[in-house]
């Protein structure tokens, strides 16, 4: 069984972990119980989001690879820009919301967007490098 084509999901998976285990910590030592439990998105929601659209895009990108390896960094900012297109969708219940937990909310799905898409970033250029 070949789990080369894995290893980018794999590293997806432990990265987005640790950034989840380091997110709750800091929500668990600094936010207020109440503002968590009143967010519209849970934060193990958003990493599971994330995680899927980041999963959905790396898979993509490795088909993309063994096609044509000159379409993979167009290949990833069309799909970024579609993940930040739907991503916007899912925030705007959260900018809409006009509470006190809200600027909570929207550091915190910031903070897991960013992340992502900095894993996908690393992933992705990890993928350029191996031209084989």
């Amino acid at each position: 069984m070949n789990l080369d084509k894995f290893k980018s999901i794999f590293t997806i998976l432990v990265l987005g972990l640790i950034g989840f285990i380091m997110h709750k910590a800091l929500f668990y030592f600094f936010v207020p119980k109440v503002f968590e439990e009143g967010f519209i998105y849970s934060i193990e929601l958003l990493y599971l989001f994330f995680f899927f659209f980041s999963s959905l895009l790396i898979l993509v990108l490795d088909k993309i690879k063994e096609k044509s390896i000159n379409s993979v960094g167009y290949t990833f900012l069309l799909l970024t820009t579609l993940k930040m297109g739907i991503a916007f969708l899912f925030l705007k219940p959260i900018l809409a919301a006009n509470l006190p937990k809200t600027p909570t909310e929207k550091m915190s799905f910031f903070i897991v967007f960013i992340y992502f898409l900095t894993i996908e970033t690393y992933v992705t250029i990890r993928i350029l490098n191996n031209k084989q």
